[in-house]
């Protein structure tokens, strides 16, 4: 089963006249930098907790960072949205925001392990390749063994560079939280 797309106007509407449930399916990290105050958590990542989140006869409003996440995962978040329907917003929190939708920021947050996770692969691929040109060829196994961690990682679902990356003191409130 698919879910229907609002527009953030549309969803902005809805949520103005309390005639709505906004259900944000981001991550944790993801949401203790931005998030709709008000708004339900059902991380995906989390289905076991969708019995906290079940529609009690209003529409139900799921959204991510861009709706692409909620989109794949409509057929199993349309079990939880009730009898009032569900919907996924179009654009995600982005578009809310510019819908006038007010939303909490908060920056001293970490960022999402999902980027720091790209930052740091990143930036250790580019020193592996530009040692490797610089210094010596052998340096250019640092690019390999990052690509190699992360061809893994897209296989087998297990990132040892995000569980590393979890246990940094910056990412320590923000894990505990959950």
């Amino acid at each position: 089963m698919t879910l229907p797309t609002i527009s953030a106007a549309r969803a902005c509407a809805m949520l103005r006249d309390g005639g709505a449930l906004l259900v944000d399916v981001r991550e944790a990290d993801e949401r203790a930098r931005s998030h709709v105050p008000g708004s339900a958590h059902l991380p995906l990542s989390r289905p076991q907790d969708a019995a906290l989140v079940v529609g009690d006869g209003r529409p139900v409003i799921f959204h991510c960072a861009s709706g692409a996440r909620t989109a794949q995962a409509a057929a199993r978040l349309a079990a939880h949205a009730g009898d009032g329907g569900a919907f996924i917003v179009e654009g995600g929190i982005d578009a809310l925001r510019r819908a006038g939708v007010a939303v909490a920021e908060d920056r001293r947050a970490p960022l999402p392990l999902m980027r720091q996770v790209q930052i740091a692969a990143g930036s250790l691929v580019l020193a592996g390749v530009l040692m490797g040109a610089l210094v010596a060829p052998g340096f250019y196994g640092i690019a390999g063994f990052v690509g190699a961690g992360l061809v893994f990682a897209g296989v087998s679902g297990f990132c040892g560079m995000a569980n590393i990356l979890a246990l940094m003191p910056w990412n320590r409130r923000t894990i505990e939280s959950q």
